[in-house]
């Protein structure tokens, strides 16, 4: 299978895992490219895809992951994951995150495993997209020359008492739901990153996207949702919005920012997420691990 490894080398532990890519690429006789600007790694996917490779492996964090993703959805080339980022959403969802050496054995050992990915506003996401706080914290986030979960709290907490509040109106499936919000996750994958799971129960195989909707966030009940955040228990909340649909428009007061996986974007009063279902085949673990992993449709109906 021809191969070739994109590598961005600002990501996180991208720069110490070097060696070890280069090493277990120069063993199967596959190239490695390194990205030397914003959306670089896009540019090299669609040459990996002109050149005939099967295999194309991101070797970075979520944005770098995102942009070899947006160019491979569609096509019968496979995405090989070595994530090295701060949150890793989509590596945690399928067992990757941790170990160089586990992601490099599971491109020799994985299969490939049909995954959605969905748009918002147009542009591509595979993790979680969103509107509100989250979008804000974002933008001043991807400043940092230093990442991780730390600095991620350290910035929220400094937009926080300044951040005002808005009100949305959600439609999906004949429902329309209006509330004041501080943030709004759609999310293909169960959270964003470090075990912070905005979408409990959440499948990145399933065929719709998840929607969380989160009340303002106040001295009161600010600590309560951040745990919940963290022990995966959100949906247990009243006043915490979710939704399950294959399309959401949501509608705000004004344009302002949406992310798509950390990446922001200006856009419209109006909104639309929507699914594209196993759009994209990414390299996971073989299934004799599937019990450590979430499991969706696709698992469910091969071990039947």
């Amino acid at each position: 299978m021809k191969t070739r490894f994109i590598v961005n080398p600002r990501s996180g532990r991208a720069a110490r895992a070097f060696a070890a890519v280069r090493t277990f690429a120069a063993a199967r006789l596959a190239e490695v490219v390194v990205t030397e600007r914003r959306l670089h790694a896009g540019e090299l996917a669609r040459r990996a895809l002109d050149d005939g490779c099967q295999l194309i492996v991101a070797v970075g964090g979520d944005g770098t992951i995102n942009e070899i993703a947006s160019v491979l959805a569609g096509h019968d080339a496979i995405l090989g994951l070595v994530p090295c980022g701060s949150g890793n959403g989509l590596g945690r969802t399928l067992g990757l995150h941790g170990s160089i050496d586990r992601a490099l054995d599971v491109l020799v050992e994985g299969r490939p495993r049909p995954l959605d990915t969905g748009l918002a506003d147009g542009h591509p996401f595979l993790v979680t997209a969103g509107l509100g706080f989250e979008a804000v914290v974002a933008e001043r986030f991807n400043r940092h020359t230093q990442r991780g979960l730390l600095r991620y709290l350290a910035t929220s907490a400094e937009l926080w008492r300044n951040f005002k509040p808005e009100t949305c109106t959600v439609h999906c499936d004949g429902l329309r739901e209006s509330r004041r919000i501080f943030t709004l996750a759609v999310a293909n994958c169960d959270q964003y990153g470090n075990g912070a799971r905005i979408a409990p129960g959440a499948l990145p195989d399933d065929g719709v996207l998840d929607l969380t909707a989160i009340p303002p966030a106040t001295l009161r009940n600010g600590p309560a949702l951040l745990a919940r955040l963290f022990l995966g228990s959100l949906n247990h909340r009243s006043d915490v919005l979710r939704l399950r649909s294959r399309r959401f428009v949501v509608e705000r007061a004004a344009p302002g920012l949406i992310h798509v996986d950390g990446e922001v974007h200006a856009a419209g009063a109006r909104v639309e997420f929507v699914v594209r279902p196993r759009s994209l085949r990414v390299m996971a673990p073989a299934p004799d691990e599937l019990s450590i992993l979430p499991v969706g449709p696709a698992e469910l109906a091969a071990s039947s």
